[in-house]
């Protein structure tokens, strides 16, 4: 495809050409669904996921992402599928194991002793200093660390606007409690 006519379809996009992305999604979405096949997908969830990456498609366009595109339109569109489909996996794997947990929990009598004096004063400062950040700081520490979510699934929940500005965020949190863990680490 020349750089032309890829120039001439983002802009159709971002106009909102009705006909240019019917004519992208049709092209695309038997070859999507074959591609798909190869992660073990239900044809549904394909399709599913191939619709979810035909908006993402006309979002980017409309929003400039797509201006300094080198790929085709094809490529690019089973790369924003490609990535729903591993986010679908992670999604996924995560319910699975929380459908175990709940089964271990329901079957197994858990009677653990988590008092203070069974934590090491390492962890008892980085308890304490943990209590001390701020609310939306332990939600994104907790977010990340502890339930294992990415930045971009981060960023959904917490409703940030910018991925950049929850990076930074995040990296000012962990700077703080390095902080306080160093300020009260001598301190018992």
């Amino acid at each position: 495809m020349s750089e032309k006519k890829l120039k001439h379809i983002i802009d159709q996009l971002k106009k909102g050409d009705q006909k240019t992305l019917e004519k992208i999604y049709l092209e695309n979405r038997e070859g999507f669904i074959n591609f798909s096949r190869k992660y073990n997908i239900e044809e549904q969830d394909a399709v599913d996921i191939y619709q979810d990456a035909i908006i993402v498609l006309r979002e980017n366009a409309v929003n400039g992402k797509m201006d300094a595109l080198q790929s085709n339109i094809s490529t690019y569109l089973f790369a924003i599928g490609k990535y729903k489909i591993y986010h679908n996996f992670r999604i996924r794997s995560r319910e699975d194991l929380k459908d175990d947990v709940d089964l271990l929990q329901e079957n197994v009598d858990f009677d653990v002793n988590l008092d203070e004096d069974v934590l090491t004063n390492e962890q008892k400062v980085l308890q304490k200093c943990f209590e001390e950040l701020g609310e939306r700081c332990k939600s994104i520490l907790k977010l990340f660390y502890y339930q294992g979510y990415n930045l971009d699934e981060i960023q959904e929940i917490l409703e940030y606007s910018n991925k950049k500005v929850l990076k930074s965020q995040k990296s000012r949190c962990i700077r703080q409690l390095k902080d306080l863990v160093q300020k009260y680490g001598g301190k018992n």
